[in-house]
């Protein structure tokens, strides 16, 4: 996952958001979980174990920031929304 996209989610939600080493989170634990099936881990725990973290991305903004970035990111979706008028196809 981009880095930039990352450091944003962290900075507009106020809290840190980690990467694990393995991004494919699906396929392992679809792994993980045929694992628990067949005996292979012995529990979550076991499993918790191997799990491991690349990097963290911590907020940077302040509260102040981080709401004036979620006030014009809600006023740039609402003009998206807004950007094109139905065809009368579009309602048949």
């Amino acid at each position: 996952m981009s880095d930039l996209l990352l450091q944003f989610q962290a900075d507009l939600l106020g809290v840190p958001v980690q990467r694990p080493t393995v991004t494919e989170t699906t396929a392992l634990g679809a792994a993980y979980l045929a694992g628990l099936a067949v005996g292979y881990w012995r529990d979550l725990d076991d499993v918790a174990r191997h799990w491991t973290l690349a990097r963290q991305f911590e907020p940077r903004l302040s509260a102040d920031e981080r709401q004036e970035l979620h006030r014009r990111w809600q006023r740039a979706v609402g003009r998206a929304l807004d950007w094109e008028e139905p065809r009368s196809s579009d309602h048949d």
